[in-house]
């Protein structure tokens, strides 16, 4: 009988060391809309979108565009922007940050670091996707 939790103790550590040899993932980036406001005064056809990315370690917002102008500022961590046909620009907490519309960019937490929360505002065409994939 007493070899019964032997065997359980057994199996568990196994387990758990199995599970520890599996390589680990980064977590995905979450993307946050707090409000979404029509532009005033200007034309009926423009909304502003505020919202925020969290990127965990390791994890990258893949390339991508947008129907309007992109304002944005880095709350926390270091993250990288990569606009295409320009270099990387290193971002930590205090820095902010413009993409046109169309231009065809990424952002990514650091290398070797924490990961990080951007927010950014988006004056974007109504009724379009906040952003479109690009391969």
């Amino acid at each position: 009988m007493k070899l019964l939790p032997v065997s359980l103790i057994a199996v568990a550590a196994l387990t758990m060391n199995a599970a520890a040899d599996e390589p680990k993932t980064a977590a995905a980036p979450v993307r946050t809309i707090f409000d979404r406001h029509d532009q005033s005064a200007v034309t009926p056809a423009k909304e502003i979108v505020i919202g925020s990315a969290m990127l965990p370690a390791g994890s990258a917002i893949g390339y991508h565009t947008h129907p309007g102008d992109e304002a944005g500022y880095v709350l926390k961590g270091t993250l990288v922007l990569k606009v295409q046909g320009q270099p990387d620009r290193p971002l930590k907490a205090g820095d902010s940050f413009f993409n046109p519309r169309g231009a065809v960019h990424s952002l990514a937490a650091a290398p070797g670091g924490d990961g990080g929360t951007a927010v950014s505002t988006w004056i974007i065409d109504k009724g379009q996707p906040l952003a479109t994939p690009v391969p």
